[in-house]
């Protein structure tokens, strides 16, 4: 009985995965078809990856989109690691909620309440929309997820390594630089590709705060999803589907090798 279990559970998990993933191989597999359309497919061929890279516009978007993504993650894990820290420190159960839902509140509001939120506040500040403000937003709604990644890592950890630097000598900025931040950097990793892989993939928030000659990869393809197929975007959304995985694949090592030096000198330690 209970292998009829474990099988039947390993089927519902490769059913969730051909859900989620048919749709990303029907795209990829499509962008190198030679014809123009997705109903059949017309035989291999390059030449969607060709029109792409010979897309200048196409092209600057594409590295505006990743200046966007890289700049607001750094600032934001900055903001929220030290926000993650700062929400650890209050002592009032009721201030630390407070500060929690307040935080949150952006992880569970509508992403077109936020972007017409944004919208008002940059009218009504006369900030131009461009760049400055597409980065502006992506720092603010990327800032909560860093901290609840942050977050449970500094929870974690134990109040005696602090407690024994401290009696070391120690002062806060080598409390901070030197026991806290090696520590919960698992977790200021993984906010800050969290962070990265939503600026990359943000919509609903982008489009109400992009202006006038600045765009985001997401706004382009659905401007030219509305004109029609085109499979140059089906080759668009290949390589980016390559650069997520990469980015997956990256953190995977960088945790692994975190892990490892952690255990590594655990057992140094104890020596």
């Amino acid at each position: 009985m209970k292998r009829l279990q474990f099988k039947w559970r390993y089927l519902y998990l490769w059913f969730v995965f051909i859900i989620l993933y048919a749709p990303i191989v029907f795209l990829i597999v499509y962008s190198f078809s030679q014809g123009s359309t997705m109903t059949n497919f017309h035989g291999f061929t390059w030449a969607h990856y060709q029109e792409l890279f010979a897309d200048s516009r196409l092209i600057a978007i594409f590295l505006d989109t990743l200046l966007v993504a890289f700049l607001s993650s750094i600032i934001a894990t900055a903001v929220g690691a030290l926000g993650a820290l700062g929400i650890n420190n209050v002592t009032r159960p009721l201030t630390k909620n407070t500060l929690l839902s307040l935080n949150n509140i952006l992880m569970v509001s509508p992403d077109v309440i936020i972007g017409a939120s944004f919208l008002i506040f940059f009218t009504a500040l006369k900030i131009p929309l461009g760049f400055g403000s597409v980065l502006l937003s992506h720092i603010a709604f990327s800032i909560p997820i860093v901290v609840l990644m942050v977050l449970p890592k500094i929870q974690e950890m134990s109040t005696s390594l602090l407690d024994a630097a401290a009696d070391l000598g120690a002062n806060n900025w080598q409390l901070l630089s030197q026991v806290v931040i090696p520590y919960i950097m698992p977790g200021i990793f993984s906010g800050f590709f969290m962070a990265l892989t939503y600026s990359l993939d943000d919509f609903a928030v982008t489009f109400f705060v992009t202006g006038n000659g600045f765009s985001t990869l997401s706004v382009e393809i659905y401007s030219r999803a509305r004109q029609g197929i085109n499979l140059e975007i089906n080759a668009l959304s290949g390589l980016m589907f390559l650069m997520a995985l990469v980015l997956v694949v990256g953190y995977y090592f960088i945790n692994q090798y975190s892990s490892r030096h952690r255990r590594a000198a655990t057992r140094g330690r104890r020596k």
